[in-house]
């Protein structure tokens, strides 16, 4: 990675308790104003965002190990970034490319049918969210193979939209009383090494099987997972699982999905998590990171799949936003210019082992992940009962201490890490160090 210069100060100083006199003001407007159902990880409010820090309304820099969920790869206010959206938003921020095109659109297209798995001739359509792309590509799919059956997995999370809850594992908070939902949705087991192990080949031979007893090849239009599971806890399949998978989809005519949202961009180490498999998906689906925090969703794919569809049957009044592109444009650009998969790379071998040394604790009965998608899952000391209450504890003492730490995993018991790919490697190293002291401090005090 190049040398970066950073426009806040890079460190951890806390001024206040947290959350601080401000960001208490503020929390009570918030009762009387935004809805109960928007929750928040951290109780502060932020005002500027820089590298791998986040500083509060009451003047707290607090190391964010989150970056907005995977989002702010390149850092939550890059010069280039910040550039592009204010050049582009001083022309026109809004012209609706289904009415009146822009080549930013275009351009944007160009770089990930270039730059996504697969030398193929691919097309790409733009949306606002990751689950407006899921459920996109299903749409595709289905009408592409004139089928409608769809096969998500166990532990996915694919969204919050009515489709994409019916794609989602997870049902509190995602899905619960919000039902009824979209039809034609089947659950199969996925690889998960450390609760199932079984060997990648086998947990997709006894996916298969179901598929082919419960629905059959002929009625499926597609299966959709994320090469490594998000929200449903980090989980990395074993090796083998997903080329199985995705061979029996090339044999049966059923559309191979990757859902990248979170993954994609560098965040694993490579441009995409399917290139560690050597897979290669027919509709790949994107979104946080690929613009720097602005909203922004992509699906790209087969071109005899997305021109299938007729005219008018994709898009959205929004949908590739011209300011949107340009920041995605630009986010590319530094990636590339930092080499930001390298960065990736570079955190899991400084990250990993320090984690890994963790496990005489007894309370960690798993550390995986890759590149800047790190995880381990906390668990009841001399078993591999989830345990929530810790992993919730653990985040909430971090906090108290100035780091942000996300969870996760259908059980509630992930500790998962998302660090900006910019972050300093002293604000990383130290924020790692709080994490593995309150690991510590906690399993002694069990």
């Amino acid at each position: 990675m190049t040398d970066i210069t950073y426009r806040l100060a890079q460190k951890r100083n806390i001024v206040t308790a947290l959350p601080g006199p401000r960001s208490a003001e503020v929390s009570a407007r918030r009762q009387a104003a935004v809805a109960g159902g928007v929750s928040s990880s951290a109780p502060v409010y932020a005002a500027d965002a820089d590298g791998g820090v986040i500083v509060d309304i009451d003047g707290n820099s607090l190391i964010d190990l989150g970056s907005g969920i995977a989002v702010t790869s390149v850092g939550a206010s890059h010069p280039g970034v910040a550039a592009a959206v204010a050049q582009q938003a001083a022309r026109f921020t809004h012209t609706c490319f289904m009415i009146t095109p822009y080549e930013g659109y275009v351009e944007l297209a160009e770089r990930l049918n270039a730059m996504t798995p697969g030398d193929h001739e691919k097309r790409t359509a733009f949306f606002n969210s990751g689950s407006e792309a899921v459920e996109n590509a299903v749409k595709v799919a289905r009408l592409a193979t004139g089928r409608q059956a769809v096969v998500a997995f166990d532990h996915a999370y694919h969204g919050r939209t009515n489709m994409t809850m019916a794609l989602t594992a997870k049902a509190m908070p995602y899905k619960t009383q919000f039902g009824p939902f979209a039809p034609e949705i089947y659950r199969m087991p996925a690889s998960y090494p450390y609760r199932d192990g079984l060997t990648g080949e086998a947990a997709a031979k006894a996916a298969i099987s179901r598929i082919e007893t419960q629905i059959g090849a002929a009625s499926l239009a597609a299966v959709i997972i994320e090469p490594i599971q998000g929200e449903g806890g980090f989980i990395v399949p074993a090796p083998g699982f997903l080329a199985t998978i995705v061979d029996w989809c090339k044999a049966n005519g059923v559309v191979f999905i990757a859902d990248e949202v979170q993954t994609g961009f560098a965040r694993t180490g490579s441009w995409f998590a399917s290139d560690h498999e050597g897979i290669v998906p027919d509709i790949i689906t994107m979104a946080k990171g690929i613009a720097g925090g602005m909203p922004l969703a992509a699906i790209t794919g087969r071109a005899d799949l997305l021109d299938a569809v007729h005219p008018g049957g994709l898009g959205g009044t929004y949908g590739g936003n011209p300011v949107a592109c340009a920041a995605a444009l630009a986010t590319l650009d530094a990636m590339a210019d930092m080499d930001l998969p390298a960065r990736a790379r570079a955190i899991e071998a400084s990250v990993l082992p320090k984690l890994q040394a963790l496990t005489d604790t007894g309370v960690i009965g798993d550390v995986r992940g890759r590149g800047g998608m790190l995880a381990i899952e906390i668990v009841k000391p001399g078993t591999s009962d989830p345990d929530p209450v810790l992993t919730k504890a653990i985040a909430a003492e971090a906090f108290k201490r100035g780091v942000i730490l996300l969870t996760c995993g259908s059980y509630g018991n992930i500790i998962r890490l998302l660090p900006p790919l910019v972050i300093s490697d002293e604000l990383l190293d130290e924020g790692i160090a709080v994490l593995s002291d309150i690991v510590r401090e906690m399993a002694a005090a069990r």
